[in-house]
This record gives structure tokens, C-alpha cells and sequence, in this order.
């Protein structure tokens, strides 16, 4: 054999053998650090991990601050936020990737941001994202994410801003939601997704920065005691300026928003809803799994009697109520009969409805099913409720708007035809009720609290208003009357021209 071939044939078998070898793991290269301490950086990828969201800590509650010159409040954080929800559209792979490049900027840009999913939505973005994301199981997202969750970010239509409120259906705070409007509609949605950097930016910063002469109010002297404990590490700091130092390590931090431009927040009404069976029992588990609990998952339910941030649970305490922030309905269902249905309020019989169903709607919900229904459109600070009957035999049954706080009863009607009607809760949660059973719906109430705030609803950050307006009504209405007319079409003539007198 010929010494160049020898060589080749070699160098082969040596080739063979070092594929077949067990691969060494990346070598490690290692820093020295000015004060002496060591730290290892690894050559490998970077691990993507589906994390535990009981291992974050628990909430951050802001402070709603109500000022003289607005209907909307004023949001507050005491410290900067941390654990994060986002909330993507489902089946839109377009958004996934959005959502993705949302998260990678927020986590670079602002340190110590927990980001959160559905576990459905995590395992579908983990592997875009080179940092770890947290995730709840099914059946305990519901106490998990009321207990851990600071601040919600949606990116969809309406659809997507009702299903991270569902989240919050059994609880009576909800943590502020950021919406991105990347849906059908988009009426509930207040920012474009391209203005992201922008939103966010003022939404997580509102309130870095409160004057002191502005804590007036007993819920904002949480706010001064963390920001004064700040002053006392920084005596050259401006004496009318108390700032939290947890914001000074956000790239790019110059200067705090201040009170005078914290993100304006509109808490959005929400019905209470109680079902009833024949016996007066609340029966409001049947209504569950929720949008967030797969068929046949153990849902746990939170114990009325826990303390509250003591994560006690149980499965046997009833729910006494759900919450809805668009609408109820019952409906004739798959039936050919229209349902014939008792209507109460506050006690007193109103009337037998025979239609095709009959809604309760907030405000909120005015601009949904309502109004297909042929609902008047009510503002959303209007403390009020709606009855819209869904294609009522009397021409004479008109809609009603009711005070919020107004108890209605709803029962079918013994002359209805002896089946069971479905009830749905925002479209999601079904039960069947049949006669006896009692469907108990009222306003939710909005109370002001010393520690928080407010207490109730659904906080919605709401896009600042580009008109200069001192009495603050443009600022109420600016993003309202825009989708009135942009998105809903509101009075526009046929044959898609402008309405007259429009600018």
C-alpha cells in the first residue's frame, strides 16, 4: 500500500472514531470581577424554560388617584411592576410573533419583569424567547394570576381584552390592562401595536414620580412612605420630589413621568351574577371551567374565608358571585320555542318577556351583543345597566337602562315550555336553567378604599388625549367618540360618504 493511501485511510478511521466519541460539555470561561468575586459564563444556548408562576412574588396592587379635572383615574405604581401577563390573540400566528418581540424588548429594557402566559400560549412562544417565561396550570390559573399578576398586556381585538378579564371573573380586583388593538374590531383597544415602546413606557412609569404637595389623599401615603425611605439614600434629590429607586435602573430613564402625566385609567363596570336553583342554593360552579381550565381539569376554588395573600384554597366553597364586564344572556337556545321569561327589579315584577332571549349588559357591553340586539350605546363611565330584549314578539318591549346598582331577577316564566334555557356569562360560561331556578344579576359596586384606592371594575389604560383641554372633557371622550365614528361608523350615510358637518 502506497504511503498516500495509507495516510487517507488513516486519517478516516480517526474521523470515525472521533464522531462516536461522547461530546465534551462547552468550556467555560472565566471573569474576574473588580471586587474578586468570579463568575462563570457559559458557550451554550441559551435555556428556554417554562417556569412556575408560584415561585414569583405576589402582587403589586397601584393606587387609583382621582383628580378634579378628569372622570378617569390617575394610575399610581407604589414600586415598578413586576410580574407581567401577556395575553395574545389565539389562532394568529402574526400576533404570536408580535407578542414575542413585545417581550424581548420589555425584558431588556426594563430589569426585574416577570413574564407570564397561559400555559397554552407559553408552550407556543417559549422556544422565541431566550429568557424563562412562567406559566400556571389550567385549573390553578385562575388563583394563581388574581394573586401574582401586577399588570396584563393584551394584543387583539375586544375578544382578547374579555378573555384576560375572565381571568379575574371571581375576584374583585383586577390588575390593569394595556391594550394593543391587532384584532377584528378593536373598540375596547386603545393603542396601535406600533406604538408599544410608547405605551408601555407610560403606563410602567406612571407614578415614578409624585409631588408632595399632590398627597392629599390617605391611599397615596403608601406612595410617600417608599418614596421618602428613597430621599433619605439621596439627601441631594429635589425636596418636592420623592422618587422610588427601583425606576433607576430602566434604560434610558431621564426624568419621571409625575403626577401630572400618569396614565389615565377607566375603571369599566362589571355585573355581578349569582345562579340559583330551586332551592335558593347558589350554584355558580356549574358555570365553570373557565376560559383558562381545560374539560375535565379540577378547578380550585378561592376560600371566601382566607386571608387575603395567604393562597388558601379549597374545593368546597361555593362562588357566591361571577362577574361579567360585557354582558348575560339567556337565550332559546337550539329550541324552535322563543322563551317566555319573568323579569324582576328590585323585588317588583316588570314583566313576562316572550322573545328569543333577553340580555343584561354594563356600559361597556352597549357596544356588543346589545347593540346588535338594538341596545342604546352608553358611555362607559355611566353607572348604569342595560335590558335589551333579543328579538322580542312585542313591538312595545323596547330596551331599558336601569340604575347600576338595580337588582334583576330573571326566571323562565311557568308558561314557558318545559325545557331547560342556556345562560351565558360573556359569552363563555354555560349553565342550563330550568324552572325554579332564578338568574340574580346587579351592578358591581365601586368602592373607594384608604389602602388602593378603588375597589372594583375593570381598570383599563386608556391613551392620553391629543387635544389640549383644561376641563378634562376631552380627555373622558377623546378615545370614545374616535370609535364611534372610525370603527362603528356612527351615523354614516349610506353609500360610505361623511356625515355632514363632520371635520
Amino acid at each position: 500500500m502506497s504511503r498516500p493511501l495509507f495516510l487517507a485511510r488513516n486519517r478516516h478511521v480517526h474521523s470515525i472514531i472521533a464522531a462516536m466519541a461522547p461530546k465534551q460539555p462547552p468550556r467555560m470561561t472565566v471573569f474576574r470581577l473588580p471586587r474578586g468575586g468570579v463568575r462563570h459564563f457559559s458557550v451554550s444556548a441559551a435555556r428556554r424554560q417554562i417556569l412556575d408562576i408560584a415561585a414569583l412574588p405576589d402582587r403589586i396592587v397601584p393606587h387609583y388617584q382621582q383628580t378634579k379635572a378628569s372622570s378617569l383615574l390617575s394610575l399610581i405604581w407604589p414600586q415598578p411592576p413586576r410580574n407581567v401577563l401577556l395575553m395574545p390573540k389565539l389562532h394568529a400566528p402574526h400576533v404570536l410573533v408580535s407578542a414575542a418581540e413585545f417581550a424581548k424588548h420589555i425584558y431588556t429594557n426594563y430589569p426585574g419583569l416577570n413574564l407570564v402566559f397561559e400555559s397554552h400560549v407559553a408552550k407556543s412562544i417559549h422556544d422565541q424567547l431566550p429568557f424563562p417565561i412562567y406559566t400556571a396550570a389550567p385549573a390553578e390559573a385562575t388563583t394563581l394570576f388574581a394573586n401574582k399578576i401586577d399588570l396584563v398586556t393584551t394584543m387583539g381585538g375586544d375578544g382578547t381584552i374579555l378573555r384576560a378579564a375572565s381571568l379575574f371573573s371571581m375576584h374583585h380586583q383586577v390588575p390593569p390592562i394595556l391594550g394593543f388593538s391587532m384584532g377584528t374590531l378593536g373598540f375596547l383597544g386603545e393603542w396601535k401595536f406600533q406604538e408599544y415602546k410608547r405605551a408601555w413606557r407610560e403606563c410602567y412609569m406612571s407614578g415614578c414620580s409624585v409631588s408632595v404637595e399632590d398627597l392629599v389623599e390617605p391611599h397615596t401615603q403608601v406612595a410617600a412612605r417608599q418614596a421618602a425611605n428613597a430621599h433619605l439614600t439621596d439627601p441631594h434629590k429635589d425636596d418636592n420630589t420623592l422618587q422610588s429607586p427601583a425606576w433607576d435602573t430602566v434604560r434610558g430613564n431621564g426624568q419621571c413621568m409625575g403626577l401630572n402625566r400618569a396614565s389615565k385609567i377607566l375603571l369599566r363596570h362589571r355585573l355581578r351574577v349569582g345562579i340559583y336553583d330551586a332551592q335558593g342554593r347558589n350554584i355558580n360552579e356549574q358555570l365553570l371551567p373557565t376560559s383558562t381550565a381545560d374539560p375535565g381539569d379540577d378547578i380550585i376554588y378561592p376560600s371566601p374565608v382566607s386571608a387575603p395573600g395567604t393562597g388558601e384554597i379549597t374545593k368546597k366553597a361555593p362562588i357566591p358571585y361571577l362577574h361579567a364586564i360585557n354582558e348575560v344572556s339567556i337565550d332559546r337556545g337550539a329550541h324552535p320555542h322563543l322563551a317566555i321569561i319573568d323579569i324582576y327589579v328590585n323585588n317588583h315584577f316588570l314583566t313576562e318577556a316572550v322573545a328569543d332571549g333577553i340580555l343584561i349588559s354594563t356600559p361597556t357591553g352597549s357596544t356588543a351583543y346589545s347593540l346588535s340586539a338594538g341596545g342604546s350605546i352608553v358611555h362607559p363611565l355611566v353607572k348604569s345597566l342595560l335590558i335589551t330584549p333579543i328579538s322580542p314578539r312585542s313591538l312595545s318591549f323596547r330596551p331599558l337602562v336601569l340604575p347600576l346598582n338595580t337588582k334583576v331577577v330573571l326566571k323562565l316564566s311557568k308558561r314557558n315550555r318545559g325545557r331547560e334555557l342556556p345562560v351565558s356569562i360573556d359569552g363563555k360560561r354555560r349553565v342550563a336553567v330550568s324552572h325554579g331556578m332564578e338568574v340574580r344579576v346587579e351592578g358591581e359596586r365601586l368602592e373607594k378604599t384608604v389602602e388602593h384606592g378603588w375597589r372594583g371594575g375593570v381598570p383599563c389604560v386608556i391613551r392620553s388625549s391629543s387635544k389640549g383641554d383644561t376641563d378634562g372633557i376631552a380627555q373622558d371622550d377623546d378615545s370614545w367618540v374616535g370609535g364611534l365614528n372610525g370603527l362603528l361608523k356612527f351615523n354614516y350615510p349610506f353609500g360610505g360618504g361623511e356625515p355632514e358637518g363632520g371635520h
